[in-house]
C-alpha cells in the first residue's frame, strides 16, 4: 500500500468550477487553491501525440465546430459502446489541434466560465507535467494524475496508447512509482498493459471504478485483490461509497473504503462538485440546480470515512475540509 499520511486533493481537470477544464488556467488555479494533485485526461491524435481533453471527440470542449477549415472533418464514430457525431482527436495531427481553443465544456452551469472561451490553447500531456514539476517546492510537491482515455479502443484502432504512454514517462523521466506522474483508467486491460511495459517498480496505478453495473465485480473482494495485482489503490465514484436513491437522498455508507485497505488499495473517490445538481438533495441549498450548495458537508463524509484523497472540481473545499478534520484532537 501507498496510502499518504494525510488525503490528497486532486484538482479535476484542474479547478473546472472556476475556469474551463483542461487549460493552463485551469491547473494553476488548482494548484493556488491547496490541491496537491492535478488531473488531466489524456487523449491521442493522429500522429500518437499525448494531448489532454476531456474526451476524443472535441467538439463540446474547443472551438472546432465554428472552425470552416475542419468542417469536413466531421463523421460519426462508434467509440466503446456509444455512437458520436462530432470531431475526433485521432483524425487531427498535433499541429492541427494545436490551432484549436478551449471552450468552458458546461456553459449553462458554469456561465462565468465562458468568459474565459478561446483564450487558452490545447495542453500535451508533457506540458501539464511540465507546469506540475515548475509549481513544486520541496515542502510542496505537485503530481499528476493522468487518466488514460480508452486506451484499449485506442490500440484496436491503430493508436497503441499504453506503448506511447510508456515511452512519454521514460522520456519525462516519470516511471517510477513516487515519480511525478501517477496513471489511472476505467480500462483495466489497458491498465495492464501499461504496468507490463513499465514493469513493478513503474508508476502508481488507480483504477477507475464506475457506479454502472458493469464494474460491480472490481468492487467485490475477488475483484479488489486482482485490482491489487497491478495497480496501488482505486479511484471509485463516490456514489459507490455513498449511495443515493432514485430522488438524490443517501441511503447508506457502504464499505467499500474498509476492504479495499484490506487488499491493500488506497481510495481516491470522484468527483466532489460544488453546484446543486450534483450534491445529495440535503446538501443542495435552493432550487437553482447550478448554485452553490454545501459540499463541504459531502466533503467531511468522504473524508471521514478515511479515504486517501479526494478527485473535485473545487479544491478549495475540500484543502478547507481536510484542515478542519486535522484540527480535531483524536479520541484515546
Amino acid at each position: 500500500m501507498t496510502r499518504s499520511p494525510r488525503p490528497v486533493i486532486v484538482g479535476h481537470r484542474g479547478a473546472p468550477g472556476y475556469r474551463p477544464e483542461h487549460t493552463a488556467a485551469s491547473y494553476e488555479l488548482a494548484i493556488d487553491l491547496g490541491a496537491d494533485m492535478i488531473e488531466p485526461d489524456v487523449v491521442v491524435t493522429r500522429d500518437g501525440a499525448l494531448v489532454v481533453r476531456h474526451e476524443n471527440e472535441l467538439s463540446r470542449t474547443t472551438d472546432i465546430s465554428v472552425r470552416p477549415e475542419f468542417a469536413d472533418r466531421r463523421t460519426t464514430r462508434r467509440v466503446g459502446d456509444k455512437e458520436r457525431t462530432g470531431w475526433f482527436a485521432e483524425d487531427l495531427t498535433l499541429a492541427e489541434i494545436r490551432t484549436l481553443r478551449a471552450m468552458e465544456r458546461m456553459p449553462d452551469m458554469r456561465p462565468l466560465n465562458t468568459a474565459y472561451d478561446r483564450q487558452f490553447g490545447i495542453m500535451t500531456l508533457a506540458e501539464v507535467v511540465e507546469l506540475a514539476r515548475r509549481r513544486s517546492t520541496p515542502a510542496r510537491p505537485i503530481r499528476v494524475l493522468a487518466e488514460l482515455k480508452k486506451p484499449s479502443w485506442s490500440a484496436e484502432n491503430g493508436l497503441p496508447m499504453a506503448e506511447l504512454v510508456a515511452a512519454e514517462l521514460r522520456r519525462l523521466d516519470a516511471v517510477s512509482a513516487d515519480g511525478t506522474v501517477i496513471v489511472q483508467s476505467f480500462d483495466a486491460p489497458g491498465l495492464r498493459d501499461l504496468r507490463a511495459l513499465l514493469g513493478d517498480d513503474g508508476p502508481t496505478m488507480f483504477q477507475l471504478v464506475d457506479d454502472v453495473p458493469e464494474d460491480d465485480a472490481l468492487t467485490t473482494n475477488a475483484g479488489l485483490r486482482g485490482i491489487s495485482t497491478y495497480a496501488q489503490g482505486i479511484a471509485p465514484s463516490r456514489h459507490r461509497i455513498l449511495p443515493r436513491d432514485a430522488e438524490g437522498y443517501l441511503t447508506e455508507v457502504t464499505d467499500l473504503v474498509a476492504r479495499a485497505h484490506r487488499a491493500g488499495l488506497s481510495v481516491v473517490p470522484w468527483t466532489l462538485r460544488a453546484e446543486n445538481l450534483f450534491l445529495p438533495r440535503h446538501l443542495q441549498r435552493g432550487d437553482d440546480p447550478s448554485a452553490l450548495g454545501d459540499a463541504a458537508g459531502e466533503a467531511r463524509l468522504l473524508l471521514g470515512l478515511g479515504v486517501d484523497g479526494l478527485i473535485t472540481d473545487h479544491p478549495e473545499i475540500a484543502v478547507a475540509v481536510r484542515a478542519e478534520l486535522s484540527s480535531v484532537p483524536a479520541r484515546v
